[in-house]
């Protein structure tokens, strides 16, 4: 029974293999739902074969009358299957930003246009799946969690859906590519440097925020700090441990560049602590500017700002267009 599984699941990838993505929304036509015997299937088909043989051997009326029998209810059953997935559509929806190393979630829409429930239904992905039911004429959002390991976009890929509806002895299935992606950031470094310190404008005057007046900078946490101080959207994102420190005299915004990062730091360690003080400074409310090889961000502040230079971060040196 292994073997016969590891078997089917090379059939399928080779013969199946993931192409571009589709256009949406995808229907699953008659020409897409393959159809095979699962473990019980081939036991229970096992089981006929040799009761059909003692049947011949003994010339048993009875036994003629019941292999024929079960072997209408295996034939009903893979008709049931099939019907099972017939005319399904199945739309992208959205997959939120992640840093790497995290899961990202991609949501799936599943329809069903026909007034029958489909029950017994799985969607699944590499290192992912989940089960549910549609009642008729029912659309759901249907969620697939799958880890994230590099930074940039991150595809779906290749999407199995199957049921194995209603006596599990036939799997019905069909590959689907939905045209849906997933930005990856990168992951930000642990026990990070503070920000650096902050540099004055061109004007002179300190570049703030409401509510951060007396605001300075951000440092290494130590045990001894007061809990009110410590950044905790940073902690809550995956930086650091980092303390707020406030006085009335400095001002001007955070510059975090890229060259005076360390020579040491290669590439992607620099994006990871470029990633960690870019988190630290949204969650300090600081305003700032992201200085990289290929341009200059800001300065500026808010979680658009946030956003767009994670961006920034995930796709350096990447291309820019999704799928590419």
């Amino acid at each position: 029974m292994r073997r016969f599984a590891m078997l089917r699941d090379r059939l399928s990838g080779w013969l199946l293999r993931a192409g571009p993505p589709e256009p949406s929304p995808i229907v699953l036509g008659q020409g897409r739902i393959f159809v095979l015997p699962t473990r019980a299937g081939v036991g229970f088909t096992s089981a006929l074969l040799v009761m059909l043989i003692a049947s011949i051997n003994y010339n048993l009326g009875l036994g003629f009358a019941l292999v024929f029998l079960l072997g209408g209810v295996g034939v009903a059953s893979m008709i049931h299957a099939f019907r099972n997935l017939l005319h399904l559509s199945v739309r992208p929806g959205r997959a939120a930003p992640v840093f790497a190393g995290e899961t990202a979630q991609f949501h799936l829409l599943v329809g069903n246009a026909r007034k029958g429930r489909r029950p017994a239904l799985k969607l699944g992905a590499p290192g992912a799946g989940t089960s549910f039911e549609l009642a008729g004429g029912e659309t759901i959002d249907v969620a697939l969690t799958v880890p994230s390991k590099r930074r940039g976009w991150k595809p779906l890929g290749r999407v199995v859906l199957e049921t194995a509806y209603p006596l599990g002895l036939i799997r019905a299935w069909c590959v689907l590519v939905p045209d849906l992606d997933c930005l990856v950031y990168p992951a930000p470094e642990r026990d990070a440097p503070p920000l650096p310190r902050r540099t004055a404008n061109d004007s002179g005057e300190r570049s703030r925020r409401s509510g951060d007046e007396d605001f300075a900078g951000l440092r290494r946490h130590r045990p001894t700090d007061s809990p009110r101080h410590v950044a905790w959207k940073a902690v809550a994102r995956g930086g650091p441990m980092l303390t707020k420190e406030f006085a009335g005299a400095e001002g001007g915004d955070v510059t975090l560049d890229w060259h005076a990062l360390p020579e040491d730091l290669d590439v992607e360690a620099r994006l990871r602590r470029l990633a960690a003080w870019v988190v630290a400074a949204e969650a300090a409310s600081v305003a700032f500017s992201l200085k990289l090889p290929d341009g200059r961000y800001g300065p500026d502040a808010g979680v658009a700002h946030e956003e767009a230079c994670l961006r920034r971060l995930a796709l350096f040196g990447l291309p820019e267009a999704r799928h590419g």
